[in-house]
């Protein structure tokens, strides 16, 4: 005899009364229309108030602008599916803006002592998937709830940036940089399409492929992903790898950008948290999905870019993220409290 385990749709058991599962579909679909609402609202306010906010080299500057905060959020959005999206108990990342800054730095070293772009691209990348593997050790083997584990890699990631780099920015420049920082001749930057292809790219492996369905089950079932023999441990530690393969790539794209390595890293953080949370609402299920982190990074860039053209201080931004997390986190864990 062979038993065969049904993974259970998101939100539905077969004995919930049908008034309560209305109630929660409703409220689901609530969540989701008013993030869409929002995001039409704010597109629409721009465009009649900001001057060329919708011309298509705006547009273009906003993606180019994104790429760096959208490569951290995918990563960041592997770890949520494969760990679940509880923030407190679930997959959490917070090293991965301490990841970007070592790894441009290892970049930009590489390229002042005379090195190439291969093996500085590789050495950078390297390290991000070096402090991803701590990561998924620290998670996987020792145990230690992600939000904690990260955060002390966070710490650590920064003072070895600053021993590297002596707490000074790092000036490098190559043909690859140039490249990667260059326009089309339609003003589009590079790192808009960088952006795009990473992101097709990335939703190809994780929204359709059986890893990726795996990951999703580890995540939001992880009793029944053991019953079935899936190798959970393998899954989530590869999902922090996954995400610290982005923190080095995102470090490449960060030198390219600034043209050398940056003190500022941690400033990233919050942003990174906000467009990755935020991504859940512009699923079918509220949770997170490559696509919908790529809405959401629209999102937050085209807010950042319309406070620029109108002359507003940039600093309500940090507090419109933060409302943003409060909301997003507060209405998804209200409707899976009331799912179980």
């Amino acid at each position: 005899m062979s038993a065969e385990v049904h993974f259970p749709e998101a939100g539905f058991e077969a004995s919930e009364p049908a008034p309560r599962q209305f109630g929660q579909n409703f409220a689901a679909a609530a969540l989701r229309g008013g993030s869409v609402i929002a995001f039409a609202a704010i597109l629409l306010t721009f465009a009649l108030t900001a001057p060329y906010f919708l011309s298509i080299g705006n547009i273009g500057n906003v993606l180019g602008q994104s790429a760096i905060s959208g490569v951290l959020a995918i990563g960041l959005t592997i770890v949520l599916i494969a760990g679940g999206s509880n923030v407190v108990t679930g997959g959490i990342d917070l090293s991965l803006a301490a990841n970007m800054g070592l790894s441009a730095a290892v970049y930009a070293t590489l390229i002042q002592l005379g090195h190439g772009d291969v093996v500085a691209v590789a050495a950078a990348v390297a390290t991000g998937a070096l402090i991803g593997i701590v990561n998924a050790v620290a998670v996987v083997l020792a145990g230690i709830v992600p939000l904690l584990a990260t955060l002390a890699v966070m710490n650590v990631i920064s003072g070895l940036e600053l021993v590297l780099t002596q707490n000074t920015v790092l000036p490098a420049s190559t043909p690859f940089l140039s490249l990667l920082s260059s326009a089309d001749r339609f003003g589009i930057p590079v790192l808009a399409y960088v952006l795009i292809g990473f992101t097709a790219l990335v939703a190809a492996i994780v929204q359709y492929t059986p890893l990726g369905l795996r990951l999703y089950a580890v995540g939001e079932f992880p009793e029944a992903a053991h019953a079935v023999g899936l190798p959970v441990n393998r899954l989530v530690a590869g999902a922090f790898i996954a995400a610290g393969v982005c923190g080095g790539i995102a470090g490449v794209l960060s030198v390219s950008y600034l043209s050398g390595s940056t003190t500022g890293s941690g400033e990233m953080l919050l942003p990174v948290v906000v467009t990755a949370l935020l991504g859940s609402v512009f699923s079918r299920r509220l949770v997170p999905t490559i696509p919908g982190t790529l809405l959401s990074v629209l999102l937050v860039g085209f807010l950042v870019n319309g406070f620029q053209l109108l002359n507003i201080s940039s600093t309500l931004v940090s507090g419109i993220q933060g409302a943003l997390i409060l909301i997003v986190v507060s209405a998804t864990t209200l409707l899976r409290r009331q799912e179980g």
